[in-house]
Order: structure tokens, then C-alpha cells, then sequence
């Protein structure tokens, strides 16, 4: 598979054509950034990558590393992309139907109440979820359900065979869990991107305030290999990744639509440190 390329569109915003696209929805997805993160790989590419928060794969789909350590703190994305790494085929039906997306949701909680998180039904049934749900969100409450209302699409192209995936997956590591306990070596290239400080953070039942930002800033200056992180830039994001001694990069990230049609841009920063 081809490395991604890079392409201006007429506002002059940096797109990514990958390698392989994203398999599932993700607001606040990445694929805006891959030019910008790519241009401090470049050099680095003999690294792993290490992703703490891996989310919906854009930026390791942009930059298709042969070595990976792909972690989120939410079980469910990480699932389906272990079943990817299998050959996934969907089996459920799958339609652009609110009666149908509720009765999924009910199944895929029961799945989650009774342990069974990890298996092959809730990798397909996250995936309906997630190409049928509101705007692409992943929420879930603080008993673990996942919440996220019928979306108003006007028509959904669902997919059942993921089987490009498996190769390109084949040498990339998928874990769940907290960042402090992924097993890093120095050589390792890290590329944090946290839930943003603001004002939503429900993305997992765990949450993410401010302190586990601050604990995150404080684990990635720790790092003595390549470490780049992105966040929203709020003073007090900007200020935390200074004082532990990261070059700031303040960009425009385009904003996804809102309930009142807002497409300004949102301002988000690149930190990075040790390239």
C-alpha cells in the first residue's frame, strides 16, 4: 500500500489522500493534522510509533509506520481494530433505521454488561454504531452504555469487508488501557492526542479532566525519545506544554459542524520535543 500523499484544497487547508482511510467516523479526526505530524516523522520513520490515544487511526493510517503501539483508554475502538487485524467480516444487518439503531444500541450494552466487550459481535455492532450514530460521536455514561442518539444522515455506504486492514495491521500492537502503563523505550516516537480540555470529555466512562492532563504532560516531557502531542489551545494547554519545555505551534484545525452550522476555524496546538 502506497504512502499517503498531500493535496491543497482551494482554501489553501492541507488535506491527506492515505494510504488506507480511517475505518470508523471520528469527531475531531485527524486527518487534517497527517502533513504537519509527518514532517517531524520524516527522519524518524525507522521508529515505532506510540500512540496513547490512537482514537480512529488517522494520523498511523497517514503515516503507515512498519511498527506501532496503538492504545486508547476506550476498549470498544481498540476491539474492532484487533477484529480488523483478524480479517473482520460484518455480519449483522445494517440499515440507515432509527427502530434498528436503538435495538443495536440495547445489544451492544447488554454485550458490555455481561463481559462480553471483547467479542466479535461487539466489534460489529460498534461499527454500526458508530457509522449511524450522531455525528460520528463516541460517548458513553459512567456505567460504560453507550449513549450516543440516532444521527440524521440522509444515506450511510456501511461496509462488511475490512480484509485490506488486516496487512497493513499485521505488525501494529492494539492495547487498552491507561497511558502510564504502555511498556515505552527510548527509541520509541510518541504522538499524544488526549481528549481536549473542554468542556465534553465523557469520550470513555473513566472521563479526562485536568489533572490527567497534567499528568499527561508531565509522562511526555518525561520521554527521552521524540514526543508530539496536539490539543485544544486553551491558555492553559499552551502554558502546561511550555513550562515542560515543548516547542508550540499554534494551527488552524477545521471545526466540525455545529447545531448552528459554525465552520470557523478552531485553534489547536502542536507541541513536540526531542526532534
Amino acid at each position: 500500500m502506497q504512502a499517503a500523499s498531500i493535496k491543497n484544497k482551494a482554501d489553501g487547508m492541507l488535506l491527506v489522500e492515505p494510504g488506507a482511510r480511517p475505518p470508523l467516523k471520528w469527531a475531531g479526526g485527524k486527518r487534517w493534522l497527517v502533513p504537519h505530524v509527518r514532517r517531524l516523522w520524516e527522519g524518524n520513520d525507522h521508529r515505532r510509533l506510540v500512540e496513547p490515544f490512537s482514537g480512529g487511526l488517522a494520523i498511523a493510517l497517514g503515516l503507515l509506520p512498519d511498527r506501532a503501539l496503538l492504545n486508547d483508554v476506550n476498549p470498544h475502538p481498540i476491539n474492532f481494530y484487533m477484529w480488523l487485524k483478524r480479517g473482520l467480516r460484518i455480519s449483522i444487518d445494517m440499515r440507515n433505521d432509527e427502530d434498528l439503531y436503538y435495538r443495536h444500541r440495547a445489544q451492544f450494552n447488554q454485550l458490555i454488561a455481561l463481559g462480553k466487550s471483547s467479542s466479535k459481535a461487539c466489534a460489529e455492532f460498534f461499527y454500526y454504531l458508530n457509522r449511524t450514530g450522531y455525528n460520528g460521536l463516541c460517548r458513553f455514561n459512567k456505567n460504560g452504555q453507550f449513549n450516543v442518539p440516532f444521527g440524521r444522515y440522509k444515506q450511510i455506504n456501511y461496509r462488511s469487508d475490512f480484509m485490506e486492514y488486516k496487512n497493513i495491521f499485521e505488525a501494529w500492537h492494539f492495547s487498552h488501557g491507561d497511558f502510564e502503563l504502555l511498556p515505552l523505550t527510548s527509541a520509541d516516537l510518541i504522538y499524544a492526542d488526549p481528549p481536549y480540555d473542554v468542556e465534553f470529555r465523557q469520550y470513555s466512562k473513566e472521563g479526562f479532566d485536568w489533572q490527567d492532563q497534567v499528568r499527561l504532560a508531565k509522562w511526555l516531557s518525561a520521554h527521552r525519545g521524540p514526543v508530539i502531542a496536539s490539543n485544544q489551545a486553551t491558555p492553559r494547554i499552551v502554558d502546561l506544554y511550555r513550562k515542560h519545555g515543548f516547542h508550540i505551534e499554534i494551527l488552524d484545525a477545521p471545526r466540525m459542524i455545529s447545531c448552528t452550522g459554525d465552520r470557523s476555524k478552531a485553534k489547536e496546538i502542536l507541541a513536540y520535543r526531542n526532534i
